[in-house]
């Protein structure tokens, strides 16, 4: 049986976006805005997602031991992401990376709605 844990502090920040699902993080623990973001659709995480501002890629800036599934049970990667922001979005509004690392296929991906 399938039970979705996440690290302790996590919560909603966002609604169901489509082919992704909610996005939860711990915005206490200063996870926000390079992540961990976790993505869950109907109960399942089906995501986990970092993001990086282009300007750290371009300094030479280490991202290491970043935080994520520690001490929690993860399914295996199934696929990886790596999408580059012109403009920034919503919660991160400067140039960057979104690291997405699936747990799901991309047809299961893309039924998200």
């Amino acid at each position: 049986m399938y039970v979705l844990a996440l690290p302790e502090g996590t919560i909603k920040i966002t609604e169901s976006v489509p082919a992704m699902g909610e996005h939860w993080s711990n915005p206490q623990a200063g996870d926000l805005p390079t992540g961990p973001i976790f993505g869950v659709h109907d109960g399942k995480l089906v995501f986990l997602e970092y993001m990086i501002a282009q300007d750290d890629f371009i300094k030479g800036v280490n991202h290491t031991n970043l935080a994520g599934m520690k001490g929690v049970p993860s399914p295996a990667v199934v696929q990886v992401d790596i999408e580059f922001q012109k403009h920034g979005h919503e919660g991160f509004e400067v140039p960057h990376y979104d690291i997405h690392a699936y747990f799901i296929t991309d047809e299961e991906q893309q039924k998200i709605k």
